[in-house]
């Protein structure tokens, strides 16, 4: 650490010495060096920014988005004006994490007794990223390593193997879960297990990766289910068992600096500010391998990119072959995505973003237009697909105000097709997806939490007339978790009055209405399809949940549902079609189902 420290002490005295010795030699050479002083002026402006971002500590390896306690925790703090934060793009990086929590130790008098714990808690988590050489978990009691190593400890805390050094952190942990299910329809069980590491290198370079394998009695997320639940890609009654089984790897590299990172990964991301289910960009599908890039040169400015490979699972006939076994090696469609969002920040605590993406195929892989980060994509599907037809582009908006303490406010419009002809047409309409929400806490009463979300989906957005171009990946929606031409009205009170407790009640009453195909050679025009005409589909559930961190990464979790989900008989389809189409038979009908988890890890 010293070296490193003398280095950089090292690098600015001969930068300084530098810049003098030329400015000098300016003031008694004009007329030979004032033609290359405009140049000179950008170049090391350009040059000094490199060297002030490159040589300050930056690390970046994600939260992932389904470690909702720590995600709430911080959401509380914003909502309390404690700290500030853009909440529209997830995963947030551990380091980001560490730096808030510290921000909000330095104003624990606005925090109450249980916030305190909670913060006292999740500070000595997260502490392994403050970029202090020291093992913080050297002297915890189960550490069997004590006497061998000064950087090396089994720690509790981590639930697993720790590693540090003034270059070098490692952090090794075990993953594994069980959820119980039980209603009228039988019980379900689902296990999984495996591990997960985080590793930084020096100052800059990140390192993750996370592996489990899932096998569940009867599968609860098929493509086109509406439900909340997380999709995998299944094997279908592997080894003569019931179910389904699925394996989901993540990780990636990343390298960041102070004010920014890029990172290679294959992961999940969420953008959108959401209580139940963003509409812009969800978590659902099973993870995908992309590029991201996350700057914020100011505090008034935020940007986020990325570019991803996603699995169309379109059979390419022109490129299947047969092995010289005879079998058939099918081959899907190539099918990426690229999606930017800026976010201008006005005030502390009021965010607006505006981004727009593309799904494209069929450009012979990764296109460098769509890899330019800052573009508008839409223009230059214009110019590589001239007179044939487009790529499936989008636009979104999201706003996201806590201005007042204690409420939050924010919305989001996702724009799959607009064309300025539709408006005011009482025949026609854009395709768009619109979300609004409120989120109380705090006041009146302490440690209680008040929400109410809406959502609003127009027929045929997230559709798209080209199977290869849809918005999915592995036929899991990336957008809104009901599709198009639905709505939901969601409801929630939360209780917070022990640390690591939350009890939540929750109320939901989620349609869908008529399904349509998006065939612009059909008898109807796409855009004239009318609005929530006729109910297809419906869900209405009431929910008592009760989550427990028992111990740092390790849930205790016990989840009631009182739900009646039910088809309609409706364009000469009967309401078990609708049933089987958008629900798991497990869940059909009038149904108190109760659930019990524990899990390490997430």
């Amino acid at each position: 650490m010293e070296s490193n420290i003398f280095m950089i002490h090292n690098l600015e005295m001969r930068f300084t010495s530098f810049i003098k010795t030329f400015f000098t030699f300016v003031k008694y050479h004009k007329s030979m060096t004032m033609p290359l002083i405009s140049h000179f002026k950008s170049t090391l402006i350009l040059a000094g920014i490199l060297f002030s971002a490159f040589t300050s500590y930056g690390q970046a390896i994600p939260e992932h988005v389904s470690n909702k306690p720590i995600y709430s925790y911080l959401d509380e703090l914003a909502g309390e004006k404690v700290i500030a934060i853009h909440s529209a793009v997830k995963p947030y990086t551990k380091q980001f994490i560490y730096k808030k929590l510290k921000q909000a130790q330095l104003a624990d008098s606005l925090l109450n007794k249980r916030q305190k714990k909670e913060l006292a808690f999740y500070l000595n988590a997260y502490q392994l990223y403050n970029n202090e050489p020291e093992n913080p978990y050297i002297d915890e009691k189960v550490n069997l390593l004590q006497k061998y190593s000064s950087h090396s400890a089994i720690s509790s805390t981590h639930l697993g193997f720790v590693y540090r050094d003034s270059n070098f952190t490692a952090e090794v942990s075990p993953i594994w879960g069980y959820r119980y299910r039980t209603n009228d329809n039988g019980s379900v069980d689902h296990y999984w297990g495996g591990a997960e590491a985080n590793v930084t290198l020096g100052k800059h370079l990140g390192f993750w990766a996370s592996l489990r394998d899932n096998s569940i009695s009867e599968i609860l997320a098929w493509p086109g289910n509406f439900t909340r639940q997380d999709g995998g890609n299944y094997k279908i009654g592997n080894g003569g068992r019931p179910g389904g089984d699925y394996s989901e790897m993540r990780g990636g590299v990343s390298f960041a600096w102070k004010w920014g990172h890029v990172e290679l990964s294959k992961d999940h991301v969420q953008w959108g500010d959401h209580q139940h289910g963003p509409n812009i960009l969800d978590s659902r599908a099973p993870s995908f391998a992309m590029i991201k890039l996350h700057l914020k040169p100011a505090d008034w400015f935020e940007f986020d990119y990325l570019h991803g490979w996603l699995v169309s699972e379109v059979i390419d006939s022109t490129l299947t072959y047969t092995s010289q076994y005879g079998e058939s090696r099918q081959v899907f469609r190539p099918k990426n995505i690229a999606a930017n969002m800026y976010t201008l920040h006005p005030f502390k605590h009021t965010s607006f973003s505006v981004g727009n993406a593309i799904i494209y195929s069929d450009l012979g892989g990764a296109h460098p237009a769509y890899m330019i980060p800052f573009l508008f994509y839409k223009s230059i599907d214009h110019t590589l697909n001239h007179k044939i037809q487009n790529q499936n582009s989008q636009l979104f908006f999201n706003a996201s105000v806590r201005a007042i303490k204690h409420l939050h406010l924010y919305g989001s419009l996702f724009v799959d097709e607009l064309s300025i002809t539709r408006l005011g047409d009482e025949q026609r309409h854009n395709f768009l997806s619109w979300k609004g929400g409120a989120k109380l806490q705090n006041w009146p009463f302490q440690n209680v939490a008040l929400s109410y979300e809406f959502t609003q989906t127009y027929p045929l957005t997230y559709k798209h007339r080209v199977r290869a171009t849809t918005y999915a990946t592995n036929e899991f929606g990336l957008g809104h978790y009901l599709g198009d031409n639905s709505q939901e009205h969601y409801g929630a009170i939360t209780f917070r009055f022990i640390p690591k407790l939350r009890v939540k009640m929750a109320y939901w009453y989620a349609f869908h209405a008529n399904e349509y195909a998006y065939n612009p050679e059909g008898e109807t025009r796409v855009d004239e399809f009318p609005v929530l005409a006729d109910k297809t589909w419906q869900n209405k559930t009431f929910q008592l949940a009760a989550s427990y961190e028992v111990w740092q990464n390790m849930y205790l979790k016990l989840i009631f549902e009182d739900s009646n989900i039910k088809g309609f008989d409706v364009d000469e389809h009967d309401a078990q079609y609708y049933l089987d189409l958008f629900s798991p038979a497990y869940y059909h009908g009038a149904q108190q189902t109760l659930s019990f988890q524990l899990n390490i890890g997430f």
